[in-house]
């Protein structure tokens, strides 16, 4: 069995907006979600900036007696999904509950949790642990909660691959409705971890922009002057399903899924090798798994972290893949706006990718200012374009060396 796959329904919860049609008109104007970090004190870190979702209140999406008990990337994951589930009006009933299953991407969970309960085990002693401490930490309880609010009773599972654990998490989605294990996925990323430790920790590689007195400019994929990612926070779920079960519900399709690649680096803990060969390799895994040549994508929708690094090697690799057309394939990078969701990324750029496909239109690569000898490809720079869109390639890497690529086309009855 090798059924069609198709994007029916998409919610977003992003640094740029709550809700898809608000972060997809603040993408399109190039407007950033960057700013100063309000969730801790940050005034002793050397970043003290970062992606934060404004103005969320877990009480429009969950039962109150259950949102102190409900960790926010949780909750974030929750509000997509109801977002998702609404936008495509697929129904989970008796009939179809365990044909329809969930899978999610989250790079660390609940590090927030972790952290109080440490703080709390320190200064007060184990006896003052709360009993939801674990369930509320583990990452799997997105997908775990995602089934148990939803009633999806198919195929379960959360991903931890780092920076391409919300792409692993849409990519193998689409295998098991590909491959008939399933009808129906609910699926995407999700991150909240706007943290002390997380941001101390990346500070302690060297990993973030200190772009702490400009914010909005922090975050600068592919421009001379990048100086390293900004975290980000949020959730992007999708619906996937069998094409001829969208057909039969007269849903809207917003793209369909025709490819996916997968590819270690084995190279580094956290550096990818200077050639980019894990990137060609995933690229590449893609596009033959989707049977498209190189010379049908018509965008990119790149990993582009703003680190000096990813953004070199990222471009070399598609330099390799692209060969000849390398120099005229719009690439943006939406990190420029939303910042580095971590787990979450692949989630939230799926969901951009099939928009860029659905409304012709590709979103920028804000703060492109000063060109990089190296880095010299057509980066959408600052302003939207508008451009029909038939094959389109979305990537995320993650540290260890860990690499997906989704390639997704518009969608055509007869194909």
């Amino acid at each position: 069995m090798n059924r069609r796959v198709v994007i029916t329904g998409i919610g977003l919860v992003t640094p740029i907006g709550i809700g898809v049609d608000e972060t997809w008109d603040a993408l399109c104007a190039g407007k950033s979600g960057i700013g100063e970090i309000t969730q801790f004190d940050a005034s002793k870190h050397i970043t003290k900036i970062a992606g934060e979702v404004k103005g969320f209140r877990k009480e429009d999406y969950l039962p109150i007696k259950e949102v102190k008990r409900t960790e926010l990337f949780i909750a974030y994951s929750l509000a997509a999904t109801r977002m998702a589930m609404e936008d495509s009006g697929f129904k989970i009933d008796n009939k179809n509950a365990h044909r329809v299953g969930v899978i999610t991407g989250c790079g660390l969970g609940g590090l927030n949790i972790l952290e109080r309960n440490i703080h709390k085990l320190l200064g007060d002693g184990p006896r003052r642990i709360s009993p939801f401490f674990i369930p509320m930490m583990i990452g799997n309880m997105a997908p775990g909660m995602i089934s148990i609010h939803f009633g999806a009773k198919g195929p379960n599972a959360s991903l931890a691959t780092a920076c391409a654990a919300g792409t692993h998490a849409v990519g193998d989605s689409f295998k098991l409705v590909q491959n008939g294990t399933a009808d129906a996925m609910i699926t995407g990323g999700v991150e909240a971890v706007v943290t002390p430790t997380c941001i101390a920790g990346f500070n302690a590689m060297k990993a973030l922009s200190t772009r702490n007195d400009e914010p909005q400019k922090a975050s600068r994929p592919f421009d001379r002057d990048r100086d390293g990612f900004v975290v980000g926070e949020g959730s992007g779920i999708l619906i996937i399903e069998a094409l001829e079960h969208a057909l039969e519900r007269g849903s809207k399709i917003y793209a369909e899924i025709i490819g996916y690649g997968m590819s270690g680096d084995g190279y580094h803990l956290t550096s990818p090798p200077p050639d980019g060969a894990g990137a060609v390799q995933c690229m590449q895994n893609a596009l033959d798994d989707a049977g498209v040549t190189y010379d049908k994508v018509d965008y990119i929708n790149a990993h582009g972290t703003s680190t000096p690094l990813n953004d070199l090697y990222e471009s070399r690799a598609v330099k390799k893949v692209f060969k000849d057309r390398a120099h005229s394939i719009p690439i943006s990078s939406t990190k420029s706006m939303t910042g580095h969701l971590l787990g979450g990324a692949g989630g939230i750029e799926t969901v951009f990718t099939a928009q860029t496909i659905y409304h012709g239109i590709i979103p920028p690569t804000i703060n492109y200012e000063n060109a990089d000898e190296e880095c010299d490809l057509d980066y959408v720079p600052n302003v939207s374009r508008k451009q029909k869109v038939e094959y389109a390639l979305t990537n995320s890497f993650g540290f260890g060396g860990t690499n997906a690529c989704l390639l997704l086309k518009g969608f055509n009855k007869s194909r």
